[in-house]
């Protein structure tokens, strides 16, 4: 990675309280593990969880999107989203297409929530104390979009789309998505 790159891959927060936290994406994914893509990701959550949680995310895990192959045999459904390897709660799975996840999966584009309010009635509260998220789909080499990164917060505004560029930057380097 340029130096340049690995400045700009640290992000500072400011928090509600005026806390400066810095996001330091450049030290995630440097690598690519072997192992199947579950495994892959599930290392991919735990360097996620070791860096960001102490800048403000409650929550980050991965979804698998409708048609994706799980190792154990099973399918998900054509109208759910299954939960894969996450951080450090328990969330809920299945999940219906309506919420944050489901958007950014049927729009293949990142998705960031400033304000989980704003979704209304579209918004899967896995915890209520979450106030915003940030949403990254994942790919396959062919480009077909296997699911989702999904990170938390329990501040309103704690994500850009810059953070959304930078974790689908991490998810390449990690060798988890193609793009």
């Amino acid at each position: 990675m340029s130096r340049v790159h690995e400045q700009k891959a640290r992000q500072m927060i400011t928090d509600h309280r005026g806390t400066i936290r810095v996001r330091d994406y450049a030290a995630i994914g440097g690598s690519s593990p072997d192992g199947t893509l579950e495994s892959r990701l599930s290392a991919m959550a735990d360097a996620l969880w070791d860096r960001l949680a102490p800048t403000g995310v409650s929550w980050i895990g991965f979804y698998f999107g409708p048609g994706f192959n799980l190792e154990d045999g099973r399918v998900v459904g054509p109208d759910e989203m299954l939960l894969g390897p996450c951080r450090d709660k328990p969330a809920c799975s299945p999940i219906g297409l309506h919420g944050a996840c489901g958007q950014a999966w049927r729009s293949r584009e990142p998705l960031v929530v400033r304000d989980v309010r704003d979704l209304g009635q579209n918004y899967v509260a896995c915890d209520p104390r979450d106030q915003s998220e940030v949403v990254v789909p994942f790919f396959d080499a062919g480009g077909k979009c296997l699911g989702v990164l999904d990170a938390d917060s329990w501040e309103v505004g704690a994500f850009t789309p810059r953070d959304a560029d930078e974790l689908r930057r991490a998810m390449v380097r990690a060798g988890v998505s193609s793009r």
